[in-house]
Parts: structure tokens; C-alpha cells; sequence
């Protein structure tokens, strides 16, 4: 991608920051960007999600997922966040969303205390990043800058969502395509699936993996039996759809690298989580070394989601600033 002179200049002077700007075709992203003019925003952002979470702590892994099935879709724009209203229908009642993404009302507080602090300056796209990496701090994992200076977009897509975003029954090979489309490759996908070292996901989620055609056993195989035993009590064949089990049953609200020694031994919650272990020699890989290297992980889940969080932002004059989240201004 060529570089504009505008970003080169902000290159250099940004080098003295010992900060990496990112360049995109209508401006750039970088750590400092509200530094002027919104010299609170992160404090801002971090005091409500310390509240948010200490309140509820699953709130982390929801708000951790927004920014996931935002960027995922059209990009890190906060397209996700929009209510529908006129011509817009809202992602919010895509399949991945509908009925299981939560933690809309935090980024309502939070998009409140910004506006009073400084009207109409930081985006909710941003905001979404940011709560994101709070959200992965305040559950015990990695810190991370965060590049800041995206705007927000002026429509949704609903298509789009049901579309880009992984399933958890989708097949291995699905879920690397729907990374690709996204820039990301296999060593972002499996450090990335480690999201799921926190929070909590529907029986329905999960159903095909408990019952085979008869009712009893297990469908595929792959599930430790007295682990899917413990989830057959609470998931049964029919009924029972948005029960909760935590993705993570051994630290379900720490960030740690529980994740993969789970998946290890049978215990991976989700199929797209069990694929990771079985399907390919190169995430098999993967998973091992990050089950027996915590901080290994940590260092490349930082790395990734960050390379996620530039999906296709809207910088510059695209978009716009959205004064309420839910809402484009016009």
C-alpha cells in the first residue's frame, strides 16, 4: 500500500514516540491520537469497564466478542453497535448476534462520559478496541497499545455478519477462509480463538457435539466422556437452548492459557475449538506450545488482536464521529 506524504510526516514525527502508526487510505492510527484532544479518554474508558466488570465478571469476554463481531464485519468501523432505524437493520440480530452478544449498555456509559468530557470527539470504533484490551487486562491477560483513530460508519450489514463471522460449527478450513478474508492467517486464528479462555457459550452452541442420531453418546468422538457427561446434565437433546457453560471450565473468568491444555484433553467446549487440535498439524502445533507457554501466548494474542483491530478502519474524513453508538448523527 503506497504512503501518502500526510503519513509519511506523521511517521516521522511519531518515530520519536517510539509509537508504529498505521497508514490507511484516508489518514492513520496511533496510540496517542486523543492525546490532545481527549487527553482522558482512555482513563475514561478503563473506569468504566473496572466498574462494568467488577459488577458482573463475565462483562470482560462480551465486551472482549464486540470487537470481534465488529471488526469481522466491514471492518473495525462500530457498525455492529447501530440500532436499526430506517433503512439500516442491525447486525445485532445477525445468528452470531442475536441473543448472545451483550455489553451494549457498558459502551452506552462509556460513549456518555466521553461526550461530556469531549463532545463528538472519540469514536465508538475506538472505544470498542479499547474495552477490549481493558476488558482482557482486567481478566489477568496482556496488555497492548491500542492504535486509535477510527471513525465510525454510516450504515450496517446484516448479511454481512451471518456471513464473515465463525461459526462454532464450522469446519476447519471455513473457519481459516473467514480469517484470510480478514487479513489473518492460521497463527492469528488459534492465538485469536483464545478469547475463549474466558466467558461463557449457549448449549446450542454446542448440542451437536453431545448426542448422535439415537440420543445417547457422543456425536464425534472428540469429547472427554465424563466432561461430556457434566455437559449432557445441562444441555439436554432438546430444550434447555441458552443455558450457559463456560468456555473455559477450569478458569472461566481468568485470561489464561487454560484455553488450549483444556483442548488438550478432550475438553474443548465448541467444535471450532476442538478442530484447532485435530484437523491440522500446523494449529495442532500451535495449540501445544501455547498450552505449555503462557507468556508465549500472551505475546502473540497481543500481536493479533491488534493486527485484527486494523481491519479496514474508517480514518480521516470517512464516516463519522457518532455522538450516541446507536445511532449515525443524521
Amino acid at each position: 500500500m503506497a504512503v501518502s506524504i500526510k503519513c509519511l510526516v506523521v511517521i516521522i514525527s511519531l518515530l520519536a514516540l517510539s509509537t508504529t502508526p498505521l497508514c490507511f487510505a484516508g489518514g492513520y492510527l496511533y496510540p496517542q491520537f486523543y492525546d490532545h484532544s481527549c487527553p482522558k479518554a482512555q482513563e475514561i474508558v478503563k473506569s468504566v469497564i473496572a466498574k462494568a466488570v467488577a459488577k458482573e465478571a463475565r462483562m470482560a469476554a462480551s465486551l472482549l466478542r464486540l470487537h470481534f463481531h465488529d471488526c469481522f464485519v466491514k471492518g473495525c468501523d462500530a457498525s455492529l453497535l447501530l440500532d436499526s432505524r430506517g433503512s439500516i437493520v442491525s447486525e445485532k440480530g445477525s445468528n452470531p448476534n442475536k441473543n448472545s452478544a451483550r455489553g451494549f449498555n457498558v459502551i452506552d456509559d462509556i460513549k456518555s462520559a466521553l461526550e461530556k468530557e469531549c463532545p463528538q470527539t472519540v469514536s465508538c470504533a475506538d472505544i470498542l478496541a479499547l474495552a477490549a484490551r481493558d476488558s482482557t487486562v482486567l481478566a489477568g491477560g496482556p496488555y497492548w497499545e491500542v492504535p486509535l483513530g477510527r471513525r465510525d460508519s454510516l450504515d450496517a450489514s446484516k448479511s454481512g455478519s451471518n456471513n464473515d463471522i465463525p461459526a462454532p460449527n464450522n469446519t476447519l478450513p471455513t473457519i481459516i477462509t473467514k480469517f484470510n478474508r480478514q487479513g489473518l492467517d492460521v497463527g492469528d486464528l488459534v492465538a485469536l480463538s483464545g478469547s475463549h479462555t474466558i466467558g461463557l457459550s449457549r448449549c446450542t452452541s454446542f448440542r451437536q457435539r453431545l448426542y448422535n442420531q439415537s440420543g445417547n453418546g457422543v456425536a464425534d468422538g472428540t469429547l472427554e466422556e465424563s466432561y461430556a457427561a457434566r455437559l449432557r446434565s445441562g444441555c439436554p437433546r432438546s430444550g434447555g437452548d441458552n443455558n450457559l457453560f463456560p468456555l473455559d471450565f477450569v478458569s472461566p473468568a481468568k485470561f489464561d492459557n487454560y484455553y488450549y491444555k483444556n483442548i488438550l484433553d478432550g475438553k474443548g467446549l465448541l467444535n471450532s475449538d476442538e478442530v484447532l487440535f485435530t484437523k491440522s498439524s500446523e494449529t495442532m502445533k500451535l495449540v501445544k506450545l501455547y498450552a505449555e507457554n503462557n507468556d508465549i501466548f500472551f505475546q502473540h494474542y497481543a500481536k493479533s488482536i491488534v493486527k485484527m483491530g486494523n481491519i479496514s478502519p474508517l480514518t480521516g474524513s470517512q464516516g463519522e464521529i457518532r455522538k450516541n453508538c446507536r445511532k449515525i448523527n443524521s
